[in-house]
């Protein structure tokens, strides 16, 4: 049929719908099941040829339509042409591209008729299907994130779950002593005084004190002024699993 002229002259958004994916299962063929003989079709010494996809899923490979203007917005021209100075795969992406605008151009030629609210639910149920050009090239749609509800009681339990779980491990990692606090809080120094009493550092052998950064070895499980070993606050911060002096020199030794 020249210049695809078939048409079912769809009036609501169900119809339009399924004369797009009519038109785009019958341009799916050609750039997938039947590529070999769309691409022998497509021949170069050939005037402007055009793809066309139908209602029934068929497809052909014609010439543009004579009708001016013609009854349907008309597919890329001359798609033939490029055939032979492009590799396969690529003038194929590039006639599904234009293959992804014309589906679009017919549908909205319909759709003109149409309200907003339809029109927006029309691409709306277009854009759910993956495009021509995602399918020939093998390209995956995008997932949308989906949003947390707060009301629902297992993503509620997930996110509980996940909060306990990290709260167990900062538990399980040895602490470093926190940094001193303000002078005025004098009751807080007391009582990490009275808590960390018995600790005395593995270099000087002095009593823990909560004015003074103090860093616990991770492998002897000795605490230290940090003076000591020569570790300030700063650099703590950047030391995941620390090791003392002595323990340092052991692991060398061996």
């Amino acid at each position: 049929m020249e210049g695809g002229s078939m048409s079912t002259d769809p009036r609501t958004v169900e119809e339009v719908f399924k004369d797009f994916k009519g038109r785009r299962a019958g341009m799916l063929k050609a750039l997938t099941s039947d590529v070999e003989e769309f691409f022998l079709q497509c021949d170069p010494e050939k005037e402007n040829l055009c793809l066309y996809g139908f209602p029934d899923e068929g497809w052909e490979v014609n010439l543009p339509s004579e009708e001016v203007p013609p009854e349907l917005p008309e597919p890329a021209l001359g798609i033939n042409f490029a055939r032979d100075g492009m590799l396969r795969k690529d003038w194929l992406s590039l006639v599904a591209v234009h293959s992804d605008a014309w589906l679009l151009a017919v549908s909205y030629f319909y759709g003109a008729r149409l309200d907003k609210n339809e029109r927006k639910r029309l691409f709306n149920m277009i854009n759910e299907l993956p495009t021509v050009f995602d399918v020939v090239t093998g390209k995956k749609p995008v997932k949308e994130k989906t949003s947390v509800n707060n009301t629902g009681g297992g993503n509620k339990a997930k996110s509980t779950g996940s909060k306990v779980q990290r709260a167990a491990e900062v538990q399980a990692k040895p602490q470093k002593p926190p940094p001193a606090p303000p002078k005025d809080e004098e009751e807080t120094l007391e009582e990490d005084d009275e808590e960390h009493g018995d600790t005395f550092c593995g270099s000087c052998g002095g009593n823990y004190t909560a004015d003074e950064f103090w860093i616990g070895c991770d492998s002897c499980e000795k605490w230290f002024h940090g003076k000591c070993v020569k570790i300030t606050p700063a650099r703590a911060e950047h030391i995941k699993h620390y090791k003392c002096p002595s323990c340092s020199n052991k692991r060398a030794r061996t």
